[in-house]
Order: C-alpha cells, then sequence, then structure tokens
C-alpha cells in the first residue's frame, strides 16, 4: 500500500504524493547498501530533517546520511546531515529538482543526490561549493565514486531489480 508522508515547508504542511512500491523498494535497497558500506555513518530512510525551525521547514528525504549519534533523536538537525538523496517519482520531480534543491543548498547540506529510476536508471550527484550546488556527475549503470574517503561502486540499474546491489 503506497505510504503517505507529510512536510512543512514554511510553516505549511505539504502532503506528499504516495510512493509506488517500484520507489519504496529502490529507496530501501539503497539506504541498506549505504548504511553497509558507510562504517561511520547510517543510512536511513523516511526520517524527519529540521531544515528550519522560523519558519518551521521539515522534509523527510527519501535517504538521508548522516552521523549515527543523532539517530537517537526525533527529528535530525540539518548541521549533522552529510548526503540527503531523493528518488523521484510522480508528483517530486519539481520538489526535488528545484524546491528541496534550493532548501538544501541553502541551509548547507554539502551533497545531494537526485536518482530518477526511468530506463535507464540515472544518479546526478551535486556538492555545495560556495553556498551553491555544483553537479559532480550524472552516472547511468555501475557509478564509481568516493564519498567523504569512501570508494563506492553503485549499480543503479539493480536499485529496480530483486537481487539488488549482490556481486
Amino acid at each position: 500500500m503506497p505510504q503517505n508522508r507529510a512536510e512543512v515547508s514554511g510553516g505549511v504542511l505539504v502532503e506528499a504524493p504516495s510512493l509506488d512500491t517500484r520507489h519504496q523498494l529502490a529507496v530501501t535497497r539503497l539506504a541498506y547498501w549505504l548504511d553497509e558500506r558507510l562504517t561511520d555513518l547510517a543510512a536511513i530512510a523516511g526520517v524527519e530533517l529540521l531544515l528550519t525551525g522560523h519558519p518551521l521547514t521539515i522534509r523527510v528525504p527519501d535517504i538521508l546520511v548522516a552521523n549515527p549519534p543523532t539517530l537517537d533523536v526525533a527529528r535530525v538537525a540539518v548541521a549533522d546531515a552529510r548526503l540527503v538523496i531523493e528518488v523521484l517519482s510522480e508528483g517530486t520531480v519539481r520538489t526535488d529538482r528545484v524546491t528541496k534543491f534550493s532548501e538544501y543548498a541553502e541551509v548547507g547540506i554539502e551533497h545531494y543526490w537526485i536518482v530518477d529510476l526511468e530506463d535507464p536508471a540515472s544518479m546526478v550527484t551535486y556538492r555545495l561549493v560556495d553556498g551553491e550546488y555544483e553537479n559532480f556527475g550524472e552516472h547511468t549503470g555501475k557509478v564509481s565514486l568516493d564519498f567523504e574517503g569512501t570508494p563506492l561502486t553503485l549499480d543503479l540499474d539493480a536499485l529496480t531489480t530483486r537481487h539488488a546491489q549482490r556481486p
């Protein structure tokens, strides 16, 4: 059954669109895969991220990579967010590529990745440079990159298959 999520943007409650099962499976697979490899960090799906207090802005990124001690709280503070990943779905494209893109940059989240599951699955990686996101790569298929000193090789096509990320 699709899930509904609520976020707060500029003090206004916003109901995010329902997520289909393909989206949910890809998010779960990617979060687990990252969590297993980023040993000093935790990758979790669907956690609230407090961007600003006035006006209140709370986002629920598909995947958040943060320091493990911050996970004992109801919401993760933006200062603890190391990477935010959004997986595009019907109804979220503009929010993920425009609204959240600017919000995450404005509060200083260093890494932002956007995954598109449409065939072929792809990912754009952004890094904050002088307060603005710069495109650090557009990827399809197998992606090799370094995240904070950890080399990662990710098979984007495996996000939508039953045996995701198995060697």
